[in-house]
C-alpha cells in the first residue's frame, strides 16, 4: 500500500470517527440467540470510506494498515466470521479492493478483553439480595464495555459496588437496553442465578413491560406480529418483516392521547412476548407509530419533531417481573419514569394521572400467572 494512499485513508478515517462521535463502540458479547439484546446500533461499528488510488489492495492489508490497534490475526478472524463488511456485504480476507468502498467493522470480543475495571459509576439499585441485583438504569448509561467505548458502563459500576461479579460471565448481566433507554434491568450475583435468569429469558417468562410515547393517532391496542432482523439496505437499522429476521410479538395499548404542535401521539404501554434487537422502536416505526425522540427509526415522524426539545428515543422499562433462582417466587418490580420523561409528559398535553399504578401492575401480573 503506498505511502499516500494510507495517509489518505488514516485522514478520512480520522474525519470518520470525529463526525460520528465516537462510533467505534461497540461490539456486543456473545449471549444466547433468544437472549434479549437491545442496543444503539449506530455505535456499533468502524466505518472505513476506501480512496480510489486503493484499487487492487487487499482487504486484509487494508484494515492491518488502518486498525494498527488490533492484530492482524484478529482481523482475519473477524472478516472469516462475517464481522467486516464491503458495502453491505461479507467477503474474504483477500478481497482485492476497487476504491471508493465502504467498510464496516463489527470488533468482537476476546477473552483478554474480559478483564475490565471498577469505576464508581452512581447506579439506582432497586433490590438486592444473594442470588439477584435489579437496577433502574438511567439513560445516557452504556450497558457493557466494548470497543471505543471501554469505560462509564454499568458493568463497570457493578465491578465497583460488587466486585465477586468478576467471576461471572459478562459480570452476571443476562439482558440489556439501549443505551439511551431508562428502567429496570435484572443483574444476577451468582452462576446459578445467571444460569436461572438465562433460562427464563429463553423460555419468555421473564416480564417486561415499557412505557413508550410515540406520533400519530395509535388504537386503543393491538399486537405486531412481525420479524426482526438487520435492514438489508442499512445495516445500521433492524427491520420489520425481514424475511431473515426471528419472530417477533409486542403488545401494546393506549393509556393516553395527546399532542405537540397540533401534531398527535399517544402514550402506550408495550408488553415483550420476544426480545429481538429494537423491537419495540422497530414494530411501533412499522406501524406508522415511531417513538419521540428516536435518531434511527423516524418514518412518519411529523415536522413538529424538530421543535420537540427532547433528545432521546421517549422509551422506559417500568415493570420487570421474573421468578426468584432460589426461592421460586415470582418477584415484580415497578419504577416510574425519570425526570425527562415525566417533563416530556406536561410537554404533550399529558398528566401523570395517566401512568400505571404499582397496585394495578400487581393485579395484572398475578392474573397472568394464574391464567
Amino acid at each position: 500500500m503506498g505511502q499516500s494512499s494510507q495517509q489518505a485513508l488514516n485522514w478520512r478515517l480520522s474525519l470518520r470517527r470525529t463526525l460520528l462521535k465516537g462510533s467505534l463502540s461497540v461490539a456486543l458479547p456473545q449471549t444466547p440467540d433468544s437472549n434479549p439484546v437491545d442496543y444503539i446500533d449506530e455505535e456499533d461499528f468502524i466505518s472505513l470510506d476506501i480512496p480510489l488510488e486503493m484499487a487492487g489492495e487487499r482487504l486484509d492489508k487494508v484494515l492491518a494498515g488502518s486498525l494498527p490497534d488490533y492484530s492482524r490475526n484478529r482481523l482475519k478472524a473477524w472478516v472469516e466470521a462475517g464481522a467486516v463488511m464491503v458495502d453491505g456485504k461479507v467477503t474474504k480476507a483477500r478481497y482485492l479492493l476497487h476504491g471508493g468502498e465502504s467498510i464496516r467493522v463489527f470488533p468482537q470480543e476476546m477473552p483478554e478483553q474480559f478483564d475490565f475495571s471498577p469505576e464508581d459509576i452512581p447506579l439506582d439499585v432497586v433490590y438486592e439480595d444473594q442470588s439477584l441485583i435489579v437496577i433502574n438504569k438511567q439513560p445516557g448509561l452504556v450497558v457493557h464495555p466494548a470497543a471505543g467505548n471501554w469505560s462509564g458502563t454499568l458493568l463497570n459500576g457493578l465491578l465497583f459496588r460488587y466486585p465477586e461479579l468478576k467471576s461471572l460471565p459478562r459480570a452476571g448481566i443476562v439482558h440489556r437496553l439501549d443505551k439511551d433507554t431508562s428502567g429496570l434491568m435484572v443483574v444476577a450475583r451468582t452462576a446459578q442465578a445467571q444460569t436461572s435468569l438465562v433460562r427464563q429469558l429463553q423460555e419468555r417468562t421473564v416480564g417486561r413491560r415499557y412505557l413508550a410515547w410515540v406520533w400519530g393517532d395509535a388504537p386503543n391496542q393491538g399486537k405486531v406480529l412481525a420479524t426482526v432482523g438487520r435492514d438489508q439496505r442499512d445495516r445500521l437499522r433492524m427491520a420489520a418483516g425481514s424475511a431473515q429476521g426471528k419472530p417477533a410479538a409486542t403488545l401494546f395499548r393506549r393509556l393516553a392521547k395527546g399532542s405537540f404542535s397540533e401534531a398527535p401521539l399517544a402514550l402506550l404501554e408495550c408488553r415483550l412476548e420476544t426480545g429481538r434487537t429494537h423491537q419495540i422502536r422497530v414494530h411501533l416505526e412499522s406501524l406508522g407509530f415511531p417513538l419521540l425522540g428516536d435518531p434511527v427509526y423516524r418514518k412518519k415522524t411529523p415536522g413538529a419533531a424538530k421543535s420537540l426539545p427532547f433528545e432521546r428515543q421517549a422509551l422506559h422499562a417500568y415493570a420487570l417481573s421474573l421468578q426468584h433462582p432460589l426461592s421460586h417466587e415470582w418477584i415484580t418490580w415497578f419504577r416510574l419514569p425519570p425526570p425527562d420523561l415525566m417533563d416530556l409528559l406536561l410537554q404533550v398535553g399529558m398528566s401523570d394521572v395517566v401512568l400505571p399504578k404499582e397496585e394495578a401492575l400487581l393485579a395484572s401480573v398475578n392474573n397472568d400467572h394464574q391464567s
